[in-house]
């Protein structure tokens, strides 16, 4: 028995956008990773220069032996921007702050929207539908509308500038999109379950822990890659409700390279760099589990 797979050009059609969309994503990582590897120099001197023939004759640069002709610039490689990044940029300390806030938020939201989703779900009760639309609201909400409010709120209690007044904020923007998507796949689980549990004498902390959370995981995972991938990139909020090294992250410390008069770009893309590669290693080594939660979460939805 054979089976039909198609004809060869579907293939050949689905293959060249795959390939296509590859190169999107693969290209402005590989440019950004070129880029810092050149100098204060070879910006200034970029723009003075005839591109085409730049590009094609690499003895403008004298750099003959590069990749790419003299694309890097007349400095060729230059390795100094990683260091001078990491020690003036003082991107260590900024680094294990993203560490901090983005684990600890993919955490809490997690194990706090599986709880209540489940509660919204499967369990009865007449506050439920109006606790459950103030969370949905709260998905609507843009960070302009609620940045002042929240930064008065953050400094009336004594938390500006520390790590749990920048977690608490993270933790409750990340909630209301978690419980929205807990609540919707926890609306597929057999209340059977739960009653056979509760007749056992269970209580609902036990039949969260034991039942409901491992049959949530796949959308426990869909909701780990946004909160992380949010958590990590985020600006705005850090920047306005912290003022040190102490208690900032890495793209606070990426934006301070770049000053009104003049921008080091070279020392720029290398911290852009190096924020970007946990995000790079997390998607590598979970890439099985993010897939398959992904598809899981989009057979339930």
């Amino acid at each position: 028995m054979t089976v039909n797979r198609g004809p060869i050009w579907a293939k050949i059609i689905i293959y060249a956008i795959m390939i296509a969309f590859a190169v999107m994503a693969i290209f402005p990582l590989l440019w950004m990773l070129l880029q810092s590897f050149k100098t204060t120099q070879d910006y200034q001197l970029l723009p003075k220069l005839d591109l085409p023939r730049f590009v094609r004759d690499p003895s403008i640069t004298g750099a003959k032996n590069l990749p790419m002709g003299g694309y890097l610039g007349k400095s060729g490689w230059f390795y100094g921007n990683y260091p001078y990044a990491w020690k003036i940029g003082q991107l260590g300390t900024l680094f294990i702050n993203s560490v901090i806030y983005t684990f600890i938020t993919v955490a809490v939201t997690i194990v706090l929207g599986c709880m209540a989703g489940f509660a919204f779900a499967k369990i009865p009760n007449k506050a439920t539908p109006v606790l459950h639309g103030i969370f949905v609201v709260g998905i609507l909400l843009v960070i302009q509308s609620i940045m002042v409010p929240l930064y008065m709120m953050v400094n009336a209690v004594g938390l500006y500038n520390t790590h749990l007044g920048v977690l608490i904020v993270y933790i409750g923007m990340g909630l209301p999109m978690c419980v929205y998507l807990a609540t919707d796949f926890a609306k597929s689980i057999p209340i059977s379950l739960i009653e056979s549990a509760r007749i056992d004498g269970a209580k609902y902390l036990r039949i969260f822990s034991s039942i409901i959370l491992p049959m949530l995981a796949p959308v426990a995972v869909t909701m780990g890659i946004m909160t992380f991938s949010g958590t990590w990139n985020e600006f705005m909020m850090i920047n306005m409700l912290t003022s040190s090294t102490a208690t900032r992250s890495l793209p606070v410390g990426i934006n301070a390279f770049a000053g009104q008069l003049a921008t080091d770009y070279g020392k720029q893309f290398s911290a852009l760099v190096i924020a970007t590669i946990p995000i790079l290693l997390f998607y590598l080594i979970f890439r099985k589990q993010i897939t398959k939660g992904v598809a899981a979460g989009a057979v339930k939805g």
